[in-house]
């Protein structure tokens, strides 16, 4: 018997082998000891790119104490692996560093810096192509990054904050408000056709400002007071205007960008029914077949976005595609 779909792959940023041991966290002694044997993963914070040897797949960290005796006042505590504590800490490229241009994960040419074999990647387009290990430290210390990044201030009293918990908690020196790193949850949510247990079609849309080509399927922000469920029936509703049914769970993944995790849905609709994409937010929606979908995975990485109306699938970074993966895979009946 058919059974409904799943995805067969953790999506790529929610890998991760690193325990993050929040215990630690209040146990300075205990960091600071092993402040000398720890790896320090660097973060531009202004791009947001982190190094990697040319053409290899992990992190090129430091020694962490290139950086001083102890952990400094802006190092982050990520975590704990194979008996090595991992921290990161802003650092940038050198200003006479040379540029490559690299392939990201959604087909995208990109300049990157080039200097002493390393190269500066960026998470969306290079985190797919990191071992495990190096896309959770990565992830990780990106979502730290963005937190921070807009923690600087007290939400209750306007005062300045300043870092606790090794990069784990804010305290405004103010009023003492104490704050943790926010993630906004969203769904996204893969609409297939109502033939069969999987479908034979899926519902795939493009934002105005994707390069020619592109589409995905829907996602959105959950509101205050919404269920996740609630959410992916109003979202669908609101961008294309398709009714929703048999709304099922699919998995999460990490996208601090700045802050949020993906929470994966599948649902059913009605393919006859005319769709009406919303005015400003979507600019086109259509129903794919299976066969269209595996066409656009086969040209795999490299498909360049241009005007020939050839569909080019979300990025390897994205949870949208191993829902679409997953989806074009599974048998029809």
């Amino acid at each position: 018997m058919t059974q409904p779909f799943q995805l067969d792959r953790l999506p790529t940023l929610s890998r991760s082998t690193v325990d993050r041991q929040e215990n630690l966290r209040g146990d300075p002694d205990r960091l600071h000891a092993r402040w000398p044997d720890a790896r320090v993963v660097l973060l531009d914070a202004k791009s947001g790119r982190t190094p990697v040897p040319q053409g290899g797949d992990a992190l090129a960290t430091r020694k962490a104490l290139a950086f001083g005796d102890v952990p400094p006042p802006d190092a982050a505590f990520l975590g704990e692996w194979q008996d090595v504590d991992y921290w990161t800490l802003p650092g940038r490229p050198p200003e006479d560093c040379e540029w490559v241009t690299l392939t990201g994960s959604w087909g995208l040419r990109d300049q990157a810096p080039l200097a002493g074999g390393e190269v500066w990647v960026d998470l969306r387009g290079h985190g797919d192509l990191l071992d495990d290990t190096s896309a959770g430290l990565f992830t990780t210390a990106m979502a730290l990054r963005n937190w921070h990044h807009r923690a600087g201030f007290c939400a209750r009293c306007g005062g300045t904050t300043k870092l606790l918990q090794f990069g784990w908690a804010t305290k405004c020196d103010g009023c003492g408000r104490e704050e943790y790193p926010r993630t906004d949850p969203a769904v996204i949510c893969l609409v297939h056709d109502d033939v069969g247990v999987n479908g034979e079609r899926v519902l795939l849309a493009r934002q105005p400002i994707w390069p020619p080509g592109r589409y995905s399927v829907l996602a959105g922000f959950v509101e205050a007071g919404e269920s996740l469920e609630g959410c992916v029936a109003r979202e669908i509703r609101e961008e294309v205007g398709a009714e929703v049914s048999a709304i099922r769970y699919l998995g999460s993944q990490p996208w601090p960008f700045p802050r949020s995790i993906m929470l994966g849905f599948t649902a059913r609709a009605d393919a006859a029914k005319p769709l009406v994409p919303a005015d400003g937010e979507i600019e086109d929606a259509r129903w794919v077949t299976r066969a269209e979908v595996l066409a656009a995975f086969e040209r795999g990485r490299d498909a360049q976005p241009d005007d020939s109306g050839r569909l080019i699938m979300p990025g390897n970074s994205s949870i949208a595609r191993v829902m679409l993966e997953a989806w074009a895979n599974a048998p029809v009946s």
